[in-house]
């Protein structure tokens, strides 16, 4: 018998005739013949292959098509010289329609059945353990000696004809500090699975316990690692179950077939294809992916719209990065609340001044066109107004349609926790991510000031509130978008607000958003997170992780997103729009009206034209 011993340094062919003798002790094949290929195995009858190729390439995060041999063809010419798909893996399961009926050693019996079937050799992660251990990078479950974890997920693939399964993946306990290492060592082996899917919590991926996976051995974190998960070739065998072929063969998991192919190690060439990694949650846990390439433009956009152009001091509140992240947890959600409205005109009614209303909007559009489900929420006395705003920026072209039109009154102790969640229940929250935009925000005495230090508050609603029962729910994200301080969601600059800003220490927003978009002029911020979810859109490498590499990449809905983006002629119609319904002593409001002192439609339309 060979024991584990030396088997990573022998060739892929001795290792096969070793397999095909029985002579092995091992368990899975994670861990030796270091640097070549291994495949995972699906063998069909042949009525069945060309749906089931369909199926490969329609999912090929999971499912990379290394070969596809003809009808009763035992070798695979392209990946070995002298195998034979009978013998050389550790071990077979088979399955009758769609039922597991035995594992096997050898498929010898079966030689006349197989001479109808058609075998498929789909790329595996063990072909990569060596990119990555190169990069300094351990290998938990060779280092315990087991087998790799695999879980179902809750993730549809894309189905083909009777072929339809959940997402399979595999997890890799991976250090904190090597995240990137780990996205970089796999992104360009493609056919070993690419990147990963996901990084962080299980049970976003619908993961109940890491200790108990579907298949393989549990793997144990150190302290310090952080579950990340890749496509896995059994996703084929899950397929294999659901379209209850009468007779079907698999690798058993873990025991794969050894290729002669290399895995060469790939350069990465261009920024757009290097991927960076962000953490955007901390409960649950979440990590995204994005290329550099997009990443460098969100932040181009940032300094543009941190331009100051009122000399208020803002330049003190900037928190680096906080565009990107904010985007890149928005790009995850699936549902977004968004929040306006700051009454500053008194001598108009409703008071609420031009800043905001367009930048969420502009983002609505885009969400919107990115098919997320979006509501605005506001204030009870403003909601004729919003209305009227919203219902004309469908005819004009700007929404889709119409954006669900929200209140919010504090009646108990659980009103928020019930206005977020289904029935109040913290495990089902209706919306992923909160954003208010120029939107009044509570100072540290309760009361809410303008630049002034005019105290507002009974003309303001307590949407603070959701933000801050949003803090205690796992899952809901919040962003706040300002530019003096005084905005919900700057609680989190609220000592640079008391240092810098005039009349700081009154008016400063006392209540937190885990991301705090600063701008010179708070629609500009909203212009500037429809643009970063654009640019996210079109991003390859991140459009893949949005996706977990099952289906097809969704560029071809980019004409869709291009059309929903702020532009200068949308915005002065919706400038039109919003100033024809506040009135002042009997007349219209001046498109002129200017925003914390300056002329607000020549300072926008100049911003529209710069983001881009």
């Amino acid at each position: 018998m060979f024991l584990t011993g030396g088997l990573k340094s022998l060739l892929p062919h001795v290792l096969r005739r070793i397999i095909r003798c029985n002579r092995l002790s091992i368990s899975n094949t994670s861990g030796i013949a270091e640097g070549y290929k291994q495949a995972n195995i699906v063998i069909l009858h042949k009525s069945l292959a060309d749906e089931f190729e369909k199926f490969c390439r329609a999912n090929d995060g999971p499912l990379p098509l290394l070969y596809r041999s003809k009808p009763g063809d035992l070798k695979c010419p392209p990946l070995s010289s002298d195998s034979d798909i009978r013998t050389d893996c550790l071990q077979y399961k088979i399955y009758e329609h769609g039922a597991c009926t035995g594992s096997l050693k050898s498929l010898k019996e079966y030689s006349e059945q197989l001479k109808d079937m058609v075998t498929f050799y789909l790329g595996c992660s063990f072909s990569f353990e060596k990119a990555v251990q190169n990069a300094g990078i351990p290998i938990r479950n060779v280092e315990q000696k087991c087998n790799i974890s695999m879980y179902k997920t809750t993730v549809p693939c894309y189905s083909v004809s009777t072929f339809c399964c959940n997402l399979v993946v595999t997890m890799r306990p991976i250090p904190e500090s090597k995240l990137e290492a780990a996205v970089l060592a796999t992104s360009e082996l493609k056919e070993a699975h690419g990147a990963p899917i996901h990084m962080g919590d299980p049970g976003l991926l619908g993961i109940p316990d890491l200790s108990k996976p579907d298949y393989g051995d549990p793997v144990h974190l150190h302290p310090g690692d952080i579950p990340v998960f890749w496509a896995c070739g059994v996703t084929g065998v899950e397929a294999v179950i659901n379209c209850r072929a009468p007779l079907a063969f698999t690798h058993s998991p873990g025991c794969m077939f050894i290729t002669d192919l290399k895995n060469d190690n790939v350069t990465v060439r261009s920024s757009r294809e290097v991927p960076q990694v962000h953490c955007i949650s901390q409960d649950p846990l979440h990590y995204s992916i994005v290329s550099a390439e997009a990443a460098q433009k969100i932040k181009t956009l940032e300094t543009l719209i941190g331009i100051d152009p009122g000399d208020r001091g803002i330049i003190h509140l900037r928190c680096q990065d906080e565009l990107l992240k904010a985007c890149l947890s928005i790009s995850h959600a699936r549902s977004v609340l968004i929040t306006t409205g700051f009454p500053t005109h008194f001598a108009y009614e409703p008071p609420e001044e031009n800043d905001g209303p367009p930048g969420a909007l502009a983002i609505a559009a885009m969400l919107q066109a990115l098919e997320k489900e979006v509501a605005i929420v506001t204030d009870q006395r403003a909601m004729n107004l919003n209305k009227k705003i919203i219902e004309e920026a469908v005819q004009l072209g700007i929404l889709n349609r119409p954006v669900p039109l929200l209140s919010y009154q504090r009646e108990n102790a659980n009103s928020a926790l019930m206005f977020l969640c289904e029935n109040g229940n913290p495990g089902r929250p209706r919306f992923d991510h909160l954003i208010a935009i120029e939107r009044a925000g509570m100072a540290a005495d309760g009361n809410y000031y303008n630049a002034r230090k005019v105290n507002i508050k009974h003309l303001v609603d307590p949407i603070d509130e959701l933000f801050l029962a949003a803090q205690t729910i796992p899952g809901i994200t919040t962003t706040g978008v300002g530019d003096g301080g005084n905005e919900l969601g700057m609680g989190k600059v609220k000592d640079a607000v008391k240092k810098h800003i005039k009349n700081g220490d009154v008016i400063a927003c006392d209540v937190e958003a885990d991301f705090t978009i600063v701008a010179g002029v708070s629609n500009w911020g909203g212009y500037a997170i429809a643009c970063a979810l654009y640019i996210l859109s079109t991003c390859e490498i991140h459009d893949r992780y949005l996706r977990k590499a099952v289906g097809f990449p969704q560029l071809s809905k980019k004409m869709v997103w291009l059309l929903a983006l702020p532009s200068v002629t949308k915005e002065e119609k919706l400038l039109k729009t919003l100033v024809r319904h506040r009135v002042r002593s009997g007349k219209t409001a001046s498109l002129e009206m200017e925003v914390d002192g300056l002329p607000f439609y020549n300072t926008h339309s100049l911003m529209i034209e710069k983001l881009l």
